[in-house]
């Protein structure tokens, strides 16, 4: 139980800060810089991606195996819908990513900033374990690791159960390892922040996990929902703008656990450094019997 406690109390937390008009503002930066560059790059590359990605669906035994599945099952023009519907699929985790990584170094940076200036932070010593260039790398490799997984569990995402689980976990393993690094970055040191996340790698991965979850609720309806082809524009706004929010306040639930991990380690190493010079002082007085 004592495990979990810390966990609510930064849910909470973070849940009470995603109503900051500061935190809207940053969850609107990233949503705003992302919708520009990829609405730019989908009304450029539609129509070609679409040509392209038919013939590819025309000409494959997998795909057409799924056409035929789903003419069976009635859907008698799949054959119409099929290359949208995997363009969109395809599309998802690629803007997804991209936001979350863009969060990770931009915006998390700006939430420690604003929680280093609450009472329960303001004395915690700076130590600069990580840097941007650390960030970036790290952010990179952990995106890249991701999208590899990705595109080995793509054919298996058009099933709609499925489509709600694997966006779950490859969001919650994605997001652990970018808000784990960026929260501590700036406070922890490297030996610090390598303690922690050994610590807490479950209760950080479970967190991660629950992001995706919450993730996936926008997921499940762009990836699923007919609007989503007819309005995909519109829709994917919202979506982008849910996502943003949603990957704002994993930042803040990461950022309040970490912090407050990092405290009551280096109140405990301080406490075991106190009882060994104790010790020590014990040893060196000389002994009156």
């Amino acid at each position: 139980m004592k495990k979990i406690q810390p966990i609510f109390k930064a849910f909470f937390l973070a849940l009470v800060n995603l109503m900051h008009p500061r935190v809207i503002w940053l969850s609107l930066r990233p949503f705003l810089i992302v919708a520009v560059l990829w609405g730019a790059l989908i009304w450029l590359a539609w129509t070609p991606a679409l040509a392209l990605l038919s013939q590819f669906l025309t000409t494959s035994k997998f795909t057409n195996w799924i056409e035929a599945g789903l003419i069976w099952v009635g859907f008698d023009s799949a054959r119409i819908w099929i290359a949208p519907l995997f363009f969109v699929m395809l599309l998802i985790p690629l803007i997804a990513m991209s936001l979350v990584m863009l969060i990770a170094l931009t915006t998390v940076p700006a939430l420690i900033e604003m929680l280093s200036r609450q009472s329960s932070y303001k004395d915690l010593d700076r130590q600069q374990g990580g840097s941007v260039f650390g960030g970036i790398v790290y952010g990179i490799w952990s995106t890249f690791l991701c999208l590899c997984l990705m595109l080995i569990t793509l054919p298996i995402w058009w099933m709609p159960p499925l489509v709600a689980v694997l966006p779950p976990l490859l969001w919650g393993w994605l997001t652990m390892r970018l808000m784990s690094y960026d929260a501590l970055a700036k406070h922890a040191n490297h030996d610090e922040r390598v303690t922690l996340l050994h610590r807490y790698r479950w209760e950080l991965l479970s967190m991660g996990v629950i992001s995706g979850m919450l993730g996936a609720i926008p997921t499940f309806f762009w990836a699923t929902s007919v609007f989503a082809l007819v309005l995909f524009p519109i829709v994917s706004f919202v979506a982008l703008w849910i996502y943003s929010l949603i990957f704002i306040f994993a930042g803040l639930w990461f950022s309040y656990f970490l912090l407050d991990a990092l405290k009551a380690l280096r109140d405990e190493r301080q406490a075991d450094s106190i009882v060994v010079e104790s010790h020590l002082i014990d040893l060196e007085l000389p002994y009156h019997g």
